[in-house]
């Protein structure tokens, strides 16, 4: 059988979900079509120029209106502004033809289905037999949209709900149509996992599907608990926020965000089309809901919702919070429970929800409440939307954000615990939970060999989950594959000679332990492995150096400790550089200051696609100290050309750490030279990083990789450069750009990687820029502003401008 290959995709609609997954697509390198409507009327701009109808301009207004609205909105669609150069635009009447030349069609028109069907009448008329054919929707039964379709588009047709924005959002829901063929859903679930960076799940043909329907029964749930509890919304986000491993926004701001409209929409249609869910009443809109749709008050789009930012008199802003009984906006409430204190010295989400659920107060009380109904509410769920329960989860960590998902919560509370909790409602478990316990299985998921097995309901027994082979799994390999271990690294042997460092540190900021635990793993590596890769799976790779320790041997006035840990930084960061064996540092999410250092000093880099890196020394007050600003120095040396104004060359990389400049993925990390093009990856599905990152290592490997030898040759600017940086930091302070102490430390950046004062370019070796980099860095630490912006950072966690 022919293999199947997506290398054009049409996107047909491109509303807010349309173009997002037309820039998704874009994101990972397919060409693609984007199509929408004509216009019925001229609008006032087009009457004015005298244009007609007839206008290609006007006739395409609607979808490049659309696109370049999504283009510009926040969070960014693309990884990088190039990549909207993939998608070329046009309209369902003149462009509908080129539908043929396509590898995949998506649907996401307005979610009715009668115009769904005018849609599908019309591409079945120009698409190519073969061609992939799905529908994004969110609700409507996909056995309904293909009812009158040929053969070939009912075999290859089916429902891939993306979850917007489709760039952050990981589910990828499948939904197969009567007589969708395996083959479609195998590709299917491959590709979304593979190339779209996604977690697949198949789900079934049931209102909502999977996350939508638990997603929204969890909201639903909250809703009718907070009138009976007499919770403020405060309360309810601080309770449902990142205590219990759920986004920042929690409940209430969440559904501000996304739109209470969608919310309602969605929570309508299950109430609709599942009259026999034993939830039914759940899923009815509370008269409070019912009131803020009348007023309008659909969160952020409209400019209130639950929560209200408001301006007053003096200029500053608030935000105001809704109360539930008056339905009238107060001032925001500070929420705090005995119980959640309780949890503040257990860093691991898991372990906390068995101090939540023993709560004695209001805390207590709403956890046992909403887990003990969401126990129940999921087990009965099987084999309705699927008859596999780890789908159920993963479609809550990949579709709302969760860290876990519900039956992980239970086996974390304890499965007998959480079925006490579910009867302490008057509610039962379905049967198969109790039937688990009596053959003797006291957990839903079990780890062996590396991999996470779940509890199969028919055969009765564990199965392996699928797809992990492409996979290591760090939390699963730990305590099996540990061969060195301290209280900020944990290394681990990842299998064919290579080694794995993992930061275990609080945000996995760097200080003493994790450098020695970094120098321990590269010298196990040099000795009986093959290549070392430094990765992990926390949210974030690294926020940096340990500032507290900085700031407290400042404070102190310790210089000589000071100088010390300084140069053990960066002798740590060119150890990594110049090992005997190759290094692959794997950077995801925030990756700040000295782990954007160390992944600089790497032999090659597997960055996620959601990589946020940057050198943001300057917000505390200093200047890249662990080789940063070295690095930058040589970087910008290197691509020195024949004939260039070299110091323009030198100041774009003196910007970069100036402006402390942030990629907002890892592509625009290339940009800035952080990344650099032909040496460094990466990877769209930060599941599959550590795993290439391991490839990439043993492939170094086996090509004979030989120690790199050290830098003598960096080309340095001198006077020249120094005298251009001063005059530039000069001017801006001048012009109140910058302040005063922004204006020294440029200079002592300036300094830096000018390669200090010579009187004209010489070459020096990277030690003569990292003993310069470590007497800024010291310096700067002796002035009372530095002080300043480190106790800010440390005390409110956001930079001081003073």
């Amino acid at each position: 059988m022919s293999k199947r290959r997506i290398n054009k995709v049409a996107v047909i609609g491109s509303g807010i979900m349309g173009s997002g997954i037309a820039c998704h697509f874009a994101n990972i390198g397919v060409e693609v079509l984007l199509l929408d409507i004509v216009p019925r009327e001229l609008n006032d701009k087009e009457k004015a120029k005298g244009l007609t109808l007839e206008d290609k301009v006007v006739r395409n207004r609607l979808v490049n209106d659309d696109l370049a609205k999504a283009i510009k909105s926040k969070p960014a669609p693309l990884y990088h502004i190039d990549f909207a150069k993939r998608i070329s635009t046009g309209n369902l009447e003149d462009d509908i033809a080129k539908v043929s030349e396509v590898d995949w069609i998506i649907e996401v028109v307005v979610e009715r289905l009668d115009i769904k069907k005018i849609v599908f009448d019309n591409l079945e008329k120009h698409r190519t037999p073969g061609t992939l054919i799905t529908s994004n929707t969110s609700g409507i039964p996909i056995k309904f949209m293909s009812e009158g379709r040929s053969d070939d588009f009912k075999k290859h047709f089916c429902g891939t709900h993306f979850f917007n924005p489709p760039r952050y959002l990981k589910l990828f829901e499948i939904i197969p149509g009567p007589e969708t063929s395996t083959e479609v859903l195998d590709f299917l679930n491959g590709y979304g996992e593979k190339f779209l960076g996604k977690t697949s799940v198949i789900a079934k043909d049931t209102p909502a599907f999977i996350g939508n329907r638990i997603g929204i029964f969890g909201i639903q749930s909250l809703f009718h608990l907070v009138k009976e509890m007499g919770l403020t919304i405060e309360e309810v986000d601080k309770l449902t926020g990142p205590v219990i491993g759920r986004p920042k926004s929690a409940t209430f701001r969440t559904v501000d965000v996304v739109g209470l409209d969608t919310l309602v929409h969605v929570a309508n249609g299950i109430y609709e089309n599942c009259p026999n869910d034993e939830e039914h009443d759940i899923f009815k809109l509370p008269d409070f809901i019912n009131t803020l749709m009348e007023n309008k008050w659909l969160g952020s789009k409209s400019g209130q919702g639950f929560y209200k930012k408001v301006k007053n008199a003096d200029g500053s802003s608030e935000i105001l919070g809704l109360d539930l009984d008056t339905l009238e906006y107060r001032k925001g409430k500070r929420a705090s429970f005995a119980t959640l204190e309780l949890t503040k010295t257990i860093d691991k989400v898991a372990d906390r929800f068995k101090v939540l659920v023993k709560g004695k107060d209001k805390a207590g009380e709403f956890y046992q409440k909403s887990f003990g109904s969401m126990f129940a509410y999921v087990s009965k769920r099987i084999p309705e939307i699927t008859d596999e329960f780890y789908k159920i989860d993963d479609a809550m960590k990949a579709g709302f954000g969760w860290e876990h998902g519900p039956f992980q919560i239970w086996d974390a509370v304890g499965v007998n615990a959480g079925i006490q909790l579910i009867k302490d409602l008057g509610k039962e478990p379905a049967a198969w939970i109790e039937e688990m316990l009596a053959s003797g299985v006291e957990s839903f998921y079990t780890v062996k060999d590396g991999a996470t097995y779940y509890y199969d309901i028919p055969q009765k027994k564990y199965v392996k989950i699928p797809g992990q082979d492409s996979f290591i799994i760090l939390d699963n390999i730990r305590k099996s594959s540990e061969v060195f271990k301290n209280s900020g690294v944990v290394v681990e042997d990842l299998g064919d000679g290579i080694l794995n460092v993992e930061f275990q540190s609080k945000m996995n900021s760097i200080g003493g332990d994790v450098l020695a635990g970094l120098n321990k793993a590269i010298d196990i590596a040099e000795k009986d492995f093959d290549g070392l890769v430094v990765g992990n799976q926390g949210p974030n790779f690294s926020v940096g150096a340990n500032i507290g320790m900085i700031f407290m041997m400042a404070a102190e006035q310790e210089y000589d400790e000071l100088n010390a840990a300084i140069k053990y930084f960066q002798d740590s960061c060119m150890r990594l550089r110049y090992s005997s064996i190759p290094t692959v540092v794997a950077p995801h999410g925030m990756t700040l200051g000295g782990g954007c250092e160390m992944t600089l000093h790497a032999d090659k880099v597997v960055a996620a696609a959601e990589s946020y890196i940057g050198l943001v020394e300057f917000g505390v007050g200093v200047i890249p100290g662990g080789g940063g600003s070295k690095e930058m120095a040589l970087r910008a040396s290197d691509t020195f050309r024949k004939g260039d104004v070299e110091l323009n060359t030198l100041q774009e990389y003196f910007l970069t750490i100036g402006m402390a400049k942030v990629s907002t993925s890892a592509y625009e990390a290339y940009d800035s030279g952080i990344l650099l093009p032909g040496k460094d990856i990466v990877v769209v599905n930060k599941d599959r990083q550590i795993a290439t990152a391991k490839a990439v290592a043993r492939m170094m490997a086996d090509q004979g990789y030989t120690k790199p030898v050290k830098r003598n040759d960096v080309k340095v600017l001198g006077k020249q450069a120094l005298g251009m940086f001063l005059v530039g930091t000069d001017s801006m302070k001048d012009s109140n750009y910058i302040s005063e102490h922004d204006n020294k430390i440029a200079n002592k950046l300036a300094y830096v990687m000018a390669g200090g004062d010579l009187s004209e370019p010489t070459l020096v070796s990277e030690q003569y820029l990292l003993d310069l980099e470590r007497e800024a860095f010291l310096s700067l630490c002796g002035e009372r502003k530095t002080l300043e912006r480190l106790q800010h950072m440390l005390t409110k966690g956001k930079p001081l401008r003073n």
